[in-house]
């Protein structure tokens, strides 16, 4: 049976930053175990194992401040003047420094602030405490300590001073590398204490500011997932030349103001390719097979023999369009052949200039992402069968690899800059449109346990436990998303380089960001491996950190940010989220208040308001229970199928009955006409966007996604169809009678018009 953490357990936990109980989606309080929190913290690199290891972990949490002489990171907003400690030879002189992104320099003034000393390893340590100019600009900024040799009081202390940009005092410090992380992370022999250090700053606005059109009015828009829109150029899923033509369609004929996609994050660059786009091998870069090949203009420039090579392989793959599921395993070798023969042309001119900036751009990063896939090209995955030489980008192997495999490599470097590309262009094509948004992008919880990321960034990751969800109303079970979860600690050490390359990737070339289960940038569900996912636990993250780099990211691009924070949410989070001008999401038939739909004008205005969502069938598949049907057959129910459906019936029932009585819906009206008014029920929300799902525009029934399942149910594989369950093509799409009264009930104009 699971036992009780002991009270030197439970202080150590809440110290960490892991919960040690929490509220069900019932109300029910529940307690976590101690083999839980033990296994947690073994993820965190912390023994708390039996009660002697446990006191010890608790010492180093109280004395490990004190062991940097500045904080790895330091994140605050503009006008704020944080107190900054700095940790010296007791009565030694410390100045500290602020280097701006522009390169100039600023001085930080030393507070009246006393604290008493400790001993450190040693040595009697003091703080000294520095406050920060108000009027830092925006940015990446760092933070430079020098100590004096000599004390105030003229005390020799050279002695116990090691050279170089080291920050932390122990000799037994771990050591954590970036190639743009700050120097602060070097431990440093002997217990010598460093004579520089040197932290990440960073400024964050107060809140991301809208743009005009979020001012002025309501934006509506269209809701996709991008690989079920194919159309007749298509090479067996959607693209992006679809997606520009999905925007500009959206925009004339429907008035649209944004199109949100699914995750275009990287697949794994061999067979089989993951279906899933919120399991992706890397967030930061982008998956190829929504390249469109045609469109890259070294093809017009091919020679007769390599055009016709390119062609046969286009054709073939255009013969996938009207399968019954989506086949990237199909798709992906004849789209990939394609590309290689198109990348072995080469680059001229221009091209090959702005394909080197990229490069420099990107930096290491992107080396290493093309690194890893060239590896899983030549050995396959997942990656426990690799040789040991080239088990992280630090391996000893990999220098030689990189040699051996140069032009490979290019080639996946030069797949993204071709994507890079791409994207801004089917951007363009929206905002040429008239789109005030365009393409808002879509950012996933996590990545693949043997992907990309996790192999080059495995010291930013906790190994051993997974990401997921408690049991809630939809998913009775819990979620196991078998995602490594960002180590709060790491992300700091390395002044949160990881995280803002990811979000600055994403938000280029996107009028916005959808950020899935934002919450997670609060805490997350953590689950020990081989456990369910009940017997988790919440690890909360510095959230003012990772919202404030996000809000900064996204304020120099432009965009707007969309946090889905459904499920389980503590109250306080949705409050921030609206302070720090990021929107929150409604999912219509989510929103009661007192065992009532809520009333439209109570929804939030700082919101994105729809009627689905991917994890639910679209409309007309819930108006018949579809969700129900799927979840008995799949064994997901926690109570009678009877019960659920009589459950489902009834929240049906209510909502028609409220539709009807606004007058947005006759009594005997149809599936279609109800679909209709529950978007026109959306126009009467505040709600600064409203989005309106393709499937809906179609009336197709089958949800894209069934939580809690794998292979039980075709996730991810479903394609776009028609009320009759037949494929449909992005032509077909565009002549939908149903969806010009889908926008314009979301316009508030009447659903019948």
């Amino acid at each position: 049976m699971p036992s009780a953490p002991s009270p030197s357990l439970t202080d150590l936990a809440r110290q960490v930053g892991i919960a040690t109980e929490f509220w069900d989606w019932q109300g029910r309080h529940t307690e976590v175990s101690a083999e839980s929190i033990r296994a947690v913290l073994a993820a965190l690199d912390i023994d708390a194992s039996t009660e002697e290891t446990t006191h010890r972990a608790l010492h180093d949490r109280w004395i490990g401040p004190w062991r940097r002489v500045l904080p790895p990171t330091v994140v605050m907003r503009e006008g704020w003047t944080p107190w900054v400690p700095v940790h010296v030879p007791h009565g030694a002189d410390v100045s500290v420094e602020i280097e701006l992104e522009d390169g100039s320099r600023r001085l930080a003034y030393q507070v009246d602030h006393w604290v008493e000393p400790r001993e450190v390893d040693g040595h009697l340590i003091g703080e000294a405490t520095f406050e920060l100019p108000g009027d830092l600009p925006l940015g990446w900024h760092r933070l430079h300590a020098r100590i004096a040799a000599e004390t105030g009081n003229n005390r020799p202390i050279g002695g116990l001073l090691a050279a170089g940009n080291g920050n932390e005092y122990a000799a037994d410090a771990p050591s954590v590398g970036a190639a743009d992380a700050p120097e602060a992370n070097a431990a440093h022999p002997g217990g010598l204490i460093p004579a520089t250090a040197t932290a990440t700053l960073i400024v964050t606005p107060q809140r991301l500011t809208l743009p005009v059109a979020l001012e002025e009015r309501a934006a509506t828009g269209l809701m996709t997932q991008l690989y079920q829109v194919r159309s007749r150029d298509s090479w067996g899923i959607g693209d992006l030349h679809d997606l520009a033509s999905l925007a500009r369609w959206s925009a004339h004929d429907l008035g649209a103001d944004f199109v949100l996609v699914n995750p275009l994050h990287a697949a794994e660059p061999i067979t089989p390719v993951e279906a899933s786009p919120y399991l992706p091998t890397s967030r930061r870069f982008i998956n190829p097979i929504y390249l469109h090949v045609e469109d890259i203009p070294e093809v017009a420039t091919l020679a007769p023999a390599a055009l016709a090579k390119v062609e046969a392989f286009g054709q073939a793959a255009r013969a996938l369009d009207t399968t019954a599921t989506i086949d990237r395993d199909a798709a992906w070798p004849l789209k990939r052949a394609a590309l290689e023969v198109v990348h072995a042309a080469g680059l001229t001119g221009r091209r090959a200039q702005d394909y080197q900036r990229f490069l420099a751009r990107e930096g290491q990063g992107l080396v290493d992402f093309a690194t890893w896939c060239a590896i899983a090209d030549l050995h396959g995955l997942p990656d426990t069968s690799w040789p040991e030489s080239l088990s992280g980008p630090g391996a000893g192997g990999i220098p030689e690899f990189r040699a051996a495999h140069a032009d490979r490599i290019d080639f996946f470097c030069w797949l993204q800059w071709v994507l890079d590309r791409q994207l801004g262009e089917a951007q363009r094509a929206a905002k040429d449109a008239g789109m005030a948004l365009g393409v808002v992008s879509d950012l996933a919880v996590g990545v693949h346990p043997y992907g990309a990321d996790a192999w080059g960034l495995a010291h930013a990751l906790a190994s051993g436990v997974t990401v997921g969800a408690p049991p809630d109303q939809f998913n009775q079970l819990g979620q196991n998303w078998s995602q490594p979860p960002w180590r709060p600690d790491r992300l700091a050490d390395l002044g949160y380089a990881p995280f803002r390359d990811m979000v600055r990737t994403v938000l280029r070339d996107s009028g916005g960001l959808r950020v899935d289960h934002v919450i997670g940038l609060f805490r997350l569900w953590w689950i020990p491996g081989g456990q369910t996912p009940a017997d988790g636990t919440y690890v909360t993250y510095d959230h003012e950190a990772l919202i404030g780099i996000l809000v900064l990211e996204a304020q120099r691009a432009g965009a707007v940010v969309i946090g889905e924070d459904l499920g389980v949410v503590e109250p306080w989070t949705r409050d921030y989220l609206r302070e720090r001008g990021i929107l929150g999401t409604s999912i219509l038939w989510f929103e009661w208040a007192d065992g009532q739909p809520l009333p439209p004008e109570r929804y939030r205005d700082l919101c994105l308001t729809c009627v689905t969502t991917h994890d639910l069938p679209p409309t007309a598949g819930y108006l018949n229970l579809e969700h129900v049907d799927v979840r008995d057959r799949l064994g997901l129910l926690t109570r009678s199928a009877d019960e659920e459906r009589a459950a489902e019936q009834h929240a049906i029932d209510t909502v028609r009955h409220l539709l009807v009585e606004r007058g947005l819906l006759a009594p005997d009206g149809s599936t279609e006409d109800m679909t209709c008014a529950l978007h026109a029920w959306l126009a009467q929300t505040p709600s600064r966007l409203l989005a309106y799902a393709l499937a809906d525009l179609v009336g197709d029934r089958r949800a894209v996604n069934q939580p809690g399942t794998d292979k039980e149910y075709p996730n991810w594989r479903v394609p776009l169809t028609g009320p009759d369950g037949q494929p449909l093509s992005l032509a077909e799409v565009m002549a939908a009678p149903l969806a010009p009264r889908i926008a314009a009930a979301v316009r508030g104009q009447r659903p019948e018009a």
